[in-house]
């Protein structure tokens, strides 16, 4: 099957450190191609693929040293060259939310549309149903409550390439982890609270946003000076594994509706159970007792702690195995793309 990907041009395929889609659609792409597939990449410049790789912009943008430049620019290019090659492939691959829509409104039925990005905003619902010819794919079936009635088609997984994620083979579980970004929905001043509450160390790699500047200076520095937490910045691929799975934990105590939590289940790679608030997709990921636990507030949090050291760090990455690999999440996809090429065949006489 000859098949397009196309990618935000946020980041590089994938990230050099923080990004959750780019780094879906390479675990993705790179799944597709080991299955046999013709794929090309659409994404920015020095991303890495084992697909053909089209870049459509020199740099990723986050990583571009231009003082000034745009978004919206680049994007409407990169919409141009899809369409532009669009008839040399059978299935069209889009994670870029509803911006092609309109550029592609006369062949909905030969692309395919995951959403990333959370639906409780106002006017998405109006644009999903304009364009209600369009089929998507959600990242959990809680993603999807604010528009229950969009076009959904099936629920895909996040995963993760199994080889660049390993457990270690004597994990210390000295500390606690967080991961991601500082950002108050993130909620990383409640994992400071629970890591000190529980007397245990807490190693904090994420990054700031400027957007979250001023929360990071005003209310989260200020906890960095206690003697327990340690503020490492952005890890790279590399680093993840020594960092996940050598903690105790992963706290993921979220604020908000989080569609995936693609954390959680690098932490699972890696053995290392995860403590989640009840929060957004967390019930969908987490297998109470099996991958981690779940909580609803710090108290529980701070048991659950206590409890972690007990997992059978094998039977974390079992499940992660099970459910949440590139390849797992490549053969659902291509269930998929398979189910649009039937639906787009001309009726037999």
């Amino acid at each position: 099957m000859k098949i397009a990907q196309v990618s935000p041009l946020c980041e590089a395929v994938p990230p050099t450190f923080y990004g959750g889609t780019e780094r879906v659609v390479a675990n993705l792409t790179n799944a597709l191609v080991d299955q046999g597939h013709d794929v090309t990449l659409f994404a920015a410049g020095g991303s890495r693929t084992r697909a053909n790789l089209l870049p459509v912009r020199k740099q990723a943008l986050r990583l571009d040293p231009a003082p000034l430049k745009s978004d919206l620019a680049a994007h409407l290019l990169l919409m141009s060259e899809v369409r532009r090659r669009a008839d040399a492939f059978d299935v069209v691959h889009f994670h870029m939310d509803l911006l092609h829509f309109p550029f592609f409104d006369d062949m909905p039925e030969r692309t395919l549309t995951t959403i990333h990005g959370r639906l409780d905003l106002t006017d998405l619902a109006e644009a999903y149903g304009r364009w209600n010819e369009f089929p998507l794919v959600s990242i959990s079936q809680q993603q999807r409550k604010p528009i229950p009635s969009a076009n959904w088609i099936g629920t895909v997984y996040n995963g993760v390439d199994e080889a660049l994620l390993r457990q270690p083979t004597r994990p210390t579980g000295g500390y606690l982890a967080f991961l991601g970004r500082i950002a108050p929905e993130k909620r990383p001043d409640r994992a400071i609270d629970i890591a000190v509450r529980a007397g245990l160390p807490l190693k904090i790699a994420a990054k700031v946003d400027p957007v979250d500047r001023a929360y990071f200076e005003t209310c989260i520095r200020p906890l960095l000076q206690h003697p327990l937490v340690e503020y490492l910045g952005e890890v790279s691929d590399d680093q993840k594994p020594a960092f996940l799975g050598n903690a105790r934990a992963l706290l993921f105590p979220i604020d908000w509706p989080e569609p995936f939590g693609l954390v959680m289940i690098e932490a699972m790679a890696c053995g290392t159970p995860v403590i989640a608030w009840r929060c957004g997709s967390v019930p969908e990921v987490i297998e109470v007792g099996v991958s981690g636990l779940i909580v609803d507030n710090e108290e529980e949090a701070v048991a659950a702690v206590k409890r972690a050291v007990q997992f059978d760090r094998r039977r974390v990455r079992a499940a992660f195995e099970r459910r949440f690999s590139a390849r797992a999440m490549a053969t659902a996809y291509v269930e998929l793309y398979h189910r649009l090429l039937a639906m787009s065949l001309p009726a037999v006489a």
